[in-house]
């Protein structure tokens, strides 16, 4: 009864538009498992409604907010500092174009290994594979990476 204006309320607050929906169900959400609190007065409701609405409102923005600033300051570091893993040096090029050519899993494991420090048993939680298919993937992967920089390596040399 009270949904249609609840979402006009948000849809006049938020951008995307859109957003105005996920801001009402959790009002519904909020409203449901307040049920106990609800004024007793027929008069009181509709206020009440709008109050937890508008305080769900506050803390999409604030939450907002606090996101949009910590992804400038990730951008702003990011500018700065050098990407994490191996250099973008052209005398890496052979590597990242190998690395380019191993399946995405694969490419996971060897990256997850060497550019982020995770064990074969971590990278095996992470990747949700049993133990000893990260370590015979890794060695494989680890295999193929050897003969694709060998060969573009001695074509270099030729």
């Amino acid at each position: 009864m009270h949904s249609p204006a609840l979402l006009a309320y948000f849809v006049r607050r938020v951008e995307p538009p859109d957003m105005a929906a996920d801001l009402l169900a959790d009002t519904l959400l909020t409203l449901w498992r307040r049920a106990n609190a609800l004024p007793a007065r027929d008069e009181e409701i509709r206020p009440w409604m709008f109050g937890i609405a508008r305080n769900i409102l506050l803390h999409h923005r604030r939450s907002a907010a606090r996101r949009h600033a910590l992804a400038e300051r990730l951008r702003r570091q990011l500018c700065t500092e050098p990407r994490p893993g191996f250099a973008d040096a052209p005398t890496f090029d052979e590597l990242h174009d190998a690395l380019r050519a191993l399946g995405e899993t694969d490419r996971d494991i060897i990256t997850l290994l060497h550019w982020d420090g995770l064990s074969l048993e971590e990278i095996a939680g992470v990747l949700r594979l049993k133990s000893a298919t990260v370590r015979s993937r890794y060695h494989r992967a680890r295999e193929r990476l050897r003969h694709q920089l060998a060969d573009a390596y001695a074509g270099d040399r030729r």
